[in-house]
């Protein structure tokens, strides 16, 4: 057993040597053992390529606005491991990390032991999640993002009142498939019988996909340009303004605090879900609806850490991604010299990503971090055709150095993978502080 957080968490953190272990009999196996916490939860699910994390936060602080207790899991953490596993936003204690992980910990030898092998670092917290909402904290609904994929994800276990599907990109391709549609049929493995689909997908093939699981299964499908719509969308300084229609009204001037037209996107599924569950017993207002969308702050999400100088860090970690970022910036920032830090994991699709950043950027800067599966700055410069380029390996020294020599008409982009961000996001704030540049 563990007698402190540090000695719970490098045990989490060590399975990581497991790898990804597609499937759900460890997951079933170890909420047999637990007496099926996960039954005992009302929860909303929600897959997909970009965006999951942003529509937990727009469903949760909706959900909030009307005084409900709100539990999320969610991955990766941006500040600190414990936001995994939060309550109306707020990270677990660490001891409840402690007291969690040696209830887990006997379980994961024991099944060790078995054909089935270990559980993975997954598989392990989000075992956690189920054991913690249902055992140990009282909750009115649950949030659970999928991890990877959705058909053999753990927390496709759950099962909720509502599913959500964001959007679909070419993402984990060695693991998920190699086209929209190959993709698509795993994140539909999260679709339920008689259970509604709230979607923001769009590309034809991977649309076709998921409605005909829909149909098969019996669940009723909401789909934006369908069943839902954006209309009068405006992005403002500090977000976005736009209206939603839906099934059942429309909510003129909603405003998200939130940048990006794609977070318009994310907003809207958040709200039809929101509708959905004042059916189900939740008393949601059009107020609450309205406060939720505006209170909603998703760290790490093209998030202006510094006005002065203008600093943006961003994970976006595949293509599609990238593709948004390029295009916010490209909206918002003409006339701007734009830096770019850039750091990935080796299994994306690299040369896509780069090549998208090269076009925009006047500098851009590759670098390494610690992480198994982060590619070498190295190796991301060798993809780059930018005529001012650089790799550096400590990137904490570098962004030191570079930070003062902002200039006023320069911005600073740091982007990449989300394992990035969660470590650049608190040196960075830590950095500005002491240099006293206003934030």
């Amino acid at each position: 057993m563990f007698t402190t957080y540090k000695e719970a968490l490098d045990w989490i953190h060590g399975r990581l040597r497991l790898g990804i272990k597609p499937g759900l009999k460890r997951m079933e196996w170890m909420m047999e053992r637990l007496g099926s916490p996960e039954t005992q939860l009302k929860a909303v699910h929600i897959g997909g390529t970009n965006g999951k994390g942003s529509t937990v936060t727009f469903l949760r602080n909706i959900l909030q606005a009307g005084n409900y207790t709100v539990g999320t899991f969610t991955s990766p953490y941006i500040e600190q491991f414990n936001e995994r596993i939060s309550v109306n936003g707020q990270p677990i204690s660490d001891q409840e990390i402690l007291e969690l992980t040696n209830i887990i910990l006997p379980l994961a030898d024991e099944l060790e032991a078995t054909e089935l092998g270990g559980p993975t670092e997954f598989e392990v917290i989000t075992a956690m999640a189920f054991y913690y909402f249902a055992r140990m904290r009282s909750v009115d609904i649950v949030i659970f993002e999928v991890g990877l994929g959705g058909r053999f994800d753990s927390t496709n276990i759950v099962k909720p009142l509502a599913s959500i599907i964001t959007n679909i990109g070419l993402d984990h391709t060695n693991i998920l498939g190699n086209t929209y549609e190959e993709i698509a049929f795993e994140k539909a493995g999260i679709i339920k019988a008689d259970t509604p689909i709230f979607t923001a997908v769009q590309h034809p093939g991977a649309l076709k996909v998921i409605t005909e699981q829909a149909e098969k299964v019996g669940a009723p499908i909401y789909r934006i340009g369908s069943e839902f719509f954006i209309t009068d969308h405006t992005s403002l300084a500090k977000g976005e303004k736009f209206t939603v229609q839906t099934v059942n009204n429309s909510i003129e001037n909603a405003e998200i605090s939130m940048l990006g037209k794609h977070q318009t996107e994310n907003a809207v599924l958040a709200v039809n879900a929101a509708q959905f569950l004042g059916e189900k017993g939740f008393n949601l207002t059009e107020q609450n609806i309205r406060d939720g969308l505006k209170n909603a702050y998703w760290p790490g999400r093209f998030e202006i850490i510094s006005d002065n100088p203008l600093i943006i860090i961003d994970g976006a970690h595949n293509d599609e991604g990238i593709a948004t970022l390029v295009q916010e910036i490209s909206s918002r920032y003409t006339g701007r010299n734009i830096h770019i830090v850039f750091a990935a994991l080796k299994d994306k699709k690299l040369d896509q990503m780069i090549s998208q950043l090269d076009r925009i950027s006047n500098q851009i800067t590759f670098v390494s971090f610690d992480f198994p599966r982060a590619a070498h700055a190295e190796q991301l410069l060798e993809y780059s055709k930018s005529s001012l380029k650089l790799a550096v390996d400590d990137w904490q020294e570098y962004l030191t150095d570079e930070i003062p020599n902002i200039k006023p008409n320069d911005m600073l982009v740091i982007t990449g993978s989300l394992y990035f961000i969660s470590e650049v996001k608190p040196f960075l704030s830590k950095c500005l502080k002491n240099r006293k540049i206003s934030l």
